[in-house]
């Protein structure tokens, strides 16, 4: 148990100390961090697809739980092992801090530089869980030429081991403080004012909100939007250092400054995004305004060469989407390249200072976030990080509908409001229908909207006293402009978007 204990307290001050040491070389070096972004690149689809499904926007803080865990349990086997087999504890802990190094280097945008945290951490606990093991050895002293055993330290352990986790906590402290205090990206969002739009988006009709408790509104608060990316930890890119790309099959490749983007004639659309790993009645989509710079005029400007037919976006991590070249280049579609977010510069972790937004498709083909570059190339030559793993190229958005009030088990009585919201982005929703059990559809009344690139509210008056006591299935369905009646057709969200009608069973008392 002691010997376990040193071990979690060795690593752990170690893990510290090359925190410490990341703070100054890049955030992105943290040995933790670095593995962890290895082991989302690492494990297959279906398993990434469980953990959005079965986690949502939660999934990356298990996975940190989860690796916390794994490396303590692995610390304290290597005090054990230090303890009874030495130096293998050692040797295991030096193992890991080599694996992580070089987890690091390969990273994208990484140098060689990047493998110190892991370097002088692994060094720094493998000093400490030496110093910890030696206090716990059987030692023997000699008094007038008779020499006696005696057994561990066991103070001078709890001293050695409390001085380790001392250490600890004031490398990990330090290394906050100095975060803290290099924290110019924060600085410099907070400094920005954008520009105004040259060209405004329509005013939010008043009946575009119904103000019905417990539905989503019809604009989702940044602090509300769902998040679903591969980065454990947000990028944080420095706008005077961010620089756009555009390269491949282009006349003239070029790069834009932040700077000269927002001097850029911008404008505002709004425009509902919804990610492929949202199941059926799932919370994973959002609206809100943004305001950008259409990607078509950047393309139109590098001059396009024939035979191209995709954009492959690349984020500031290395993450890429696989864009249609067509869609990027429809006259009639907003696709921009945002810079703001409902008003205000965008949040870091949605994308500050630059990404993509895109009408009518999910997000892993579209919504690159602190993206860098844009290369204009074909699907048959570049993949993109998502195409790898068992998704579909081209990631067009299915027509969908959502149950948000009453929620699932309630208990309800008398006229009960049955409201949600439905999409069919770019193509726009023409009609929303309730159904009570195995009933006939009854029209739901739908709210205004802004244009068919935004979600629709929708709401529907039930008499739930006509229904007679006890439980209850409601079910939603949606009709899109073009006439298309959403499908009842259940669907997984791999490889292509999930589809089905939404259910929810309530109670009338």
């Amino acid at each position: 148990m002691w010997a376990a204990l040193a071990g979690i307290a060795s690593a752990a001050a170690g893990f510290a100390v090359a925190e410490l040491v990341a703070a100054f070389v890049a955030p992105g070096s943290s040995p933790l961090f670095a593995a962890g972004a290895g082991v989302v690149d690492a494990v297959p689809a279906p398993l990434k697809d469980f953990a959005v499904e079965t986690f949502g926007t939660a999934d990356k803080a298990v996975l940190l739980g989860t690796m916390a865990v794994v490396l303590a349990a692995g610390a304290a086997l290597a005090g054990w092992l230090e303890l009874r087999r030495p130096p293998v504890g050692s040797l295991l802990l030096a193992v890991v801090g080599a694996v992580a190094a070089v987890v690091a280097v390969v990273r994208p945008g990484a140098s060689v530089a990047w493998a110190l945290p892991s370097l002088v951490g692994v060094g720094i606990a493998v000093v400490l869980l030496r110093a910890s093991i030696g206090t716990l050895r059987p030692a023997s002293t000699t008094s007038d030429g008779v020499v006696r055993a005696t057994g561990p330290d066991r103070r001078r352990f709890l001293l050695v081991t409390g001085l380790t986790v001392a250490a600890g906590v004031v490398a990990l402290a330090t290394s906050r403080a100095v975060s803290a205090g290099n924290r110019v990206v924060t600085a410099a969002r907070d400094a920005l004012r954008l520009p105004a739009a040259s060209v405004t988006a329509p005013a939010v009709p008043a009946g575009a909100d119904l103000g019905v408790p417990g539905l989503a509104p019809y604009v989702t608060p940044n602090g509300d939007f769902y998040r679903i990316d591969t980065a454990l930890r947000v990028p944080q890119v420095d706008p005077a250092d961010w620089t756009l790309r555009i390269s491949g099959r282009v006349d003239e490749p070029f790069e834009l400054t932040f700077a000269e983007l927002l001097d850029l004639p911008l404008v505002e659309h709004h425009l509902t995004l919804t990610c492929v790993s949202n199941g059926v009645g799932g919370d994973l989509v959002g609206n809100a305004l943004w305001l950008g710079y259409p990607v078509r005029e950047l393309l139109e400007r590098a001059g396009v060469q024939d035979g191209a037919d995709m954009v492959l976006s690349t984020s500031a991590d290395g993450w890429t989407a696989s864009t249609p070249l067509e869609v990027l280049q429809d006259a009639d579609r907003e696709c921009l390249l945002a810079v703001g977010m409902n008003g205000e510069p965008l949040p870091a972790e949605h994308g500050f200072p630059a990404r993509l937004v895109v009408p009518g498709l999910y997000g892993y083909v579209s919504a690159t976030k602190w993206v860098t570059e844009l290369k204009v190339t074909t699907f048959a030559d570049d993949v993109a990080y998502w195409s790898t793993r068992g998704w579909t190229e081209r990631g067009p958005i299915k027509l969908a509908s959502r149950i948000d009030t009453p929620r699932a088990n309630a208990g309800v009585e008398g006229e009960v409001t049955v409201a949600g919201v439905a999409w069919a982005q770019h193509t726009g929703i023409d009609a929303v229908e309730v159904r009570v059990d195995d009933g006939p559809w009854q029209a739901a009344t739908l709210a205004d909207t802004v244009g068919p690139d935004t979600w629709r509210q929708w709401s529907y008056a039930w008499d739930s006293a006509g229904a007679g006591t006890g439980a209850h299935r409601l079910t939603v369905r949606a009709t899109d402009a073009d006439g298309e009646v959403q499908t009842s057709d259940v669907a997984s969200p791999a490889p292509d978007g999930a589809t089905g009608w939404h259910e929810v069973e309530v109670s009338v008392g």
